[in-house]
This record gives structure tokens, sequence and C-alpha cells, in this order.
């Protein structure tokens, strides 16, 4: 008897587009979930159960169109496929394991951050939804959402705000990343502590070289010699 399966008659990422094809509004809806993916690909190196997908789509139901948040984390699933990498997130190809936090960056023109793209979060159980509105002055740009009995409650107002589900926090602090020196949106430690970037990482290893080199110096030995 032939068993049935029923992914065999559910379209694969292949047959699907991979994003929505909507240009963003700016480059910090890309800048800021991308410097977010690279701290954890730091930090989590060493662990395969996660994926961060920025500008991705995300497939819930085959009848509908997916949904593109600017970036979300899901847990519990395999971070890489096959070398080829993930076209989307697809429900149904990850045991419907959905992203437990989804981040969407608002700018002038709004795109739902507060209506459909908030009802349709919380009708698939992403546990965190966290809005970042950098135009914002009056009120905090950072929204961290929690999902309770399917309905949204704004976190606290604290930054970092802490996300035990994930073992992180995440909040905004001023820096620079590729050159651009502004407010970004980075990873806190259960300490409050922020997580480095790459960037900082590199540097902080080159500076860490530069002052052994210099203390080799003064003891009369050439840092050259030694390679």
């Amino acid at each position: 008897m032939l068993k049935y399966n029923p992914l065999h008659y559910l379209p694969s990422s292949e047959e699907l587009p991979d994003s929505d094809d909507t240009p963003v509004d700016n480059e910090l809806q890309d800048l800021i979930p991308g410097l977010l993916k690279a701290i954890l690909a730091l930090v989590w190196a060493n662990r395969m159960d996660w994926f961060f997908g920025v500008d991705m789509g995300v497939y819930y139901d085959p009848e509908e169109p997916a949904i593109v948040p600017d970036g979300f984390l899901s847990l519990g699933v395999e971070r890489v496929f096959d070398e080829n990498l993930r076209r989307s997130y697809i429900f149904w190809e990850e045991d419907h394991i959905p992203p437990i936090m989804v981040l969407e960056i608002v700018s002038e023109k709004r795109r739902g951050e507060y209506t459909n793209k908030k009802n349709l979060y919380a009708e698939l159980e992403v546990l965190y939804y966290v809005i970042y509105n950098p135009i914002r002055r009056r009120k905090s740009p950072l929204e961290v959402y929690r999902l309770v009995n399917g309905e949204y409650n704004l976190q606290p107002q604290d930054n970092p705000v802490w996300l035990p589900e994930i073992g992180l926090g995440i909040g905004r602090e001023r820096g620079t990343y590729q050159g651009i020196t502004r407010e970004w949106l980075y990873w806190y430690d259960d300490r409050g502590s922020r997580l480095l970037t790459p960037e900082e990482r590199i540097l902080q290893a080159e500076q860490k070289a530069e002052r052994l080199a210099e203390k080799l110096r003064e003891l009369g030995i050439d840092p050259n010699s030694l390679n």
C-alpha cells in the first residue's frame, strides 16, 4: 500500500516566488535586520537549530501569497537545508514551526505594521512582534509585543527588552555599522551587555594584536620575526 505524503501535493520553495518583489522604502529595512542576523551568526556559530530571514517570503498557506517581514527569527528549525540555502520560509517544509520573532521597520510610508500585519502574525502564533519606528520622536521608537491568549501585549519599554524564550535581549543604541553612525538595533545578553558586531570583533582583535606587538617590541623582540 502506498503511503500518502501531503508534502508531495504542496508547492515547494523552488516553485514559489522568494519575495513579493516590492522594493524596500529605505536602506534601514535591509541594514537593521542584516546586522541582527550577522551578530547571531557569530554568537550562535555552533548552533544549527535556528534561522534568521531578511526580506524573505514566508508562506503559511498554499492558497495565500507570502508575507514578507523585514526580518524574522525561527528556532527549532534546520539552520541550513543544503548549499543552495532557502529561497523562502514555507510552513509545511518547516514542520509548521512559525517564526518566534518578527521584525518590521516602519518608514514614512506605512505598510500595515500596526493593522493587518499585526493581526496576521498573531494568527500565525508568532510569539514576539517587534516594531522599530525610527522617525518617532515623542514615543519610544522600539516596541516589543508578546502574544498572550491570541493578542499582542506591549512589553515594558525597557532597553533592552529581554526575550526569555530566545535567551537574548533586543534593544537600541547608537553605534557605527558599515561606516554609518546612527541608532541601530542590537542583541544583548542576560546582563544587559550589548553583543559585539562582526566589525567590532575584528577591530577588537586588531587592537589586541597591536598591543601584543608593542609589548614584544618593548622586550626587544620584532613581532614580524615570529611569523
